[in-house]
């Protein structure tokens, strides 16, 4: 009975839903119906359906409609219905004229025979929901797909329910349907996702799915259900997404234990917290794994990567001096069990820095890094990038002859890869350090056609300030004094380096370096966390030197801090302004993408 039933709705689908012949009948019919005269397009009509009453359905019945003519839109009605079981979905037409002339009972009624009488095969399941649709009635075509659910339970219909809740606008029960999809299989994970995305909206920028429904749901279903493990996975995801860390490492803390792993989930969030530079959080990653013990696969990565994970942490904090003195000591204990392995390079390079810009000892971390660097088994790559640290660092102490040396060597050995390109920019700066600025301007120069954008991009401005400040006046006291508190600032000696930049001002007041000060002022101050004053200062910019050198820096510097901040609105008026402002900037293409993932875009359209 089921085959004799599919192969006669495939037969009608062929051959009873065909185009109507246009007759010349046919056309006078559709051109009084298409002027929405009905009267006259029913005299055509009438005899149209009665030789082809499948094709010619729906346009007399609509017809009818329109001329008011309810009885021959009964009668039509209940002749397919009774001409064929393909046809009950026309109850939903019947229903619908009776609704016309406020006969309730009725209208009843008919609803109630189509879903009584529904065939449970999809195709018969969807027109009967598309014909409720089609007069919206969502909650009866709801009950069409609850009802073919029992009766199906391997096509449980749930996309279709929740499309049907986003047409009510009922987005609780839209969420909850795609979640019983992925309760039902787990391999639906990756349909739910997409229609998440193209129905709950999407926000790169805010993290993903941009209603917090969704995240509640999951939360209030793995509460009653923990033991499936594909809704926490999917929180899991969401909670990356959105950056909320910590709770992406609660619930995959959970499932580690729950499952019995050993540590790869966690391990994994580790890195796209320090990717993401959330030191605190990786740092409770590592923590964890180290706690399982020395035979978990990842105890000993942990144990390196988590004291790298705490020494960038202090970078963006106001560290204790008890807090470095005992982060240094967890740096020699460990380089001393890896001692001679792969894993002391790292450890000793970050304990170099460590010492060198936080401990004032910048003697040891020297002396650690020329033993590092004298090793043998070190590739040629880390060395070069060892030997540009130990430079730094000599220019920390006030060594420049011995940095300038380093930096040639590396730039020597790799003169046309980045890492020589940096060097020689690096080579370039001590120089205008040292108020060699001719020099430090024809290096600069060189460096605008660097392979690295980046490097490229310093290289110009480097040149710029100089010509800026010197170019016209031949005095170079005021560049002098911006080129020494730059190298405070770079000793992290901040509140030294501002004072400069600010003696600068009261010195010399014809000056032009307005915005370079400000700019540099700015950069200081989001070191030590300062944030209004470093708003101010690109406030400043934008006000008093809004054509100089720094003015769509300081506009997208500006946008990425109030984004940064969580305020939207600002954020996206000031990346805004600057496509207006300064459409030939760098920052423009980056700038319009931000703008547009701030406004709700959907870039990948």
């Amino acid at each position: 009975m089921f085959l004799r039933t599919t192969i006669l709705f495939i037969l009608l689908s062929v051959i009873g839903f065909a185009q109507p012949i246009k007759t010349d009948k046919a056309k006078l019919a559709l051109q009084f119906y298409d002027q929405k005269e009905f009267d006259k397009a029913n005299e055509y009509f009438e005899d149209l359906f009665d030789k082809q009453p499948y094709q010619w359905f729906n346009k007399y019945y609509n017809s009818l409609l329109g001329a008011k003519n309810y009885s021959k839109a009964e009668k039509i009605c209940k002749k397919v219905i009774k001409s064929s079981a393909v046809y009950q979905h026309n109850y939903v037409h019947l229903g619908n004229v009776y609704a016309l002339q406020n006969e309730q009972k009725k209208e009843k009624e008919a609803y109630e025979k189509a879903l009584k009488e529904l065939n449970p095969i999809q195709p018969f399941v969807n027109n009967l929901a598309n014909a409720f649709i089609e007069f919206q009635k969502y909650d009866m075509a709801i009950e069409v797909y609850l009802k073919a659910r029992k009766n199906s339970p391997d096509y449980p219909y749930f996309y279709e329910i929740a499309d049907l809740y986003k047409q009510k606008n009922d987005l609780k029960a839209m969420v909850n349907e795609y979640l019983n999809a992925l309760e039902f299989r787990d391999t639906e994970l990756q349909n739910v996702q997409i229609n998440l995305q193209n129905n709950l909206g999407y926000d790169e920028a805010q993290g993903g799915f941009d209603n917090p429904l969704l995240k509640q749901e999951l939360q209030k279903r793995i509460q009653k259900n923990p033991d499936k493990i594909i809704l926490s996975d999917f929180l899991i995801f969401i909670q990356k997404q959105q950056k909320d860390f910590d709770g992406a490492f609660v619930q995959s803390k959970a499932l580690d234990k729950r499952l019995k792993e050993n540590g790869e989930r966690i391990y994994d969030l580790a890195k796209i917290c320090v990717s993401n530079k959330h030191w605190q959080t990786a740092q409770r990653c590592y923590e964890y794994l180290i706690e399982k013990g020395n035979n978990n696969p990842y105890y000993d990565l942990a144990t390196v990567d988590g004291l790298t994970a705490e020494y960038m942490a202090i970078q963006k904090s106001q560290p204790t001096k008890e807090s470095l003195i005992n982060l240094e000591s967890k740096y020699k204990k460990v380089i001393e069990k890896y001692k001679g392995t792969n894993l002391s390079v790292s450890l000793i390079k970050y304990m170099a820095l460590l010492q060198a810009y936080y401990l004032d000892k910048p003697g040891e971390a020297i002396l650690q890094l020329e033993n590092l660097i004298s090793n043998s088994g070190i590739n040629a790559t880390e060395k070069a990038d060892l030997k540009i640290q130990l430079a730094d660092i000599n220019l920390l102490k006030g060594d420049i002859w011995e940095a300038s040396l380093l930096y040639s060597q590396v730039e020597k050995d790799f003169k046309y890869e980045p890492i020589g390109q940096d060097a020689k920019y690096r080579n370039a700066k001590l120089s205008f350090y040292a108020g060699d600025f001719t020099w430090a301007k024809t290096q600069a120069n060189v460096l605008k056609g660097a392979t690295s954008k980046l490097i490229a991009n310093d290289a110009l401005d480097l040149s710029l300030i100089i010509t800026d400040a010197i170019g016209i006046d031949t005095n170079d006291l005021p560049l002098k004094l911006f080129a020494s508190a730059e190298l405070l600032g770079l000793q992290h000696k901040y509140q030294q380096a501002i004072s400069r930049l600010d003696s600068i001002n009261l010195l010399f007041s014809t000056h032009t370096l307005g915005d370079d000060i400000n700019f540099k002022k700015a950069k200081f101050y989001s070191e030590t966390n300062n944030l209004a004053q470093a708003e101010k200062m690109y406030k400043d910019i934008l006000e008093f030197f809004p054509t100089d050198l720094y003015g769509d820096d300081a506009q997208f510097k500006l946008a990425e801090l109030y984004e940064k901040q969580g305020n939207k609105e600002k954020a996206q008026q000031t990346y805004k302004d600057l496509l207006t402002n300064y459409s030939g900037s760098i920052f423009v293409v980056e700038a319009r993408k931000r703008y547009r993932l701030l406004r709700g875009d959907n870039l990948s359209n």
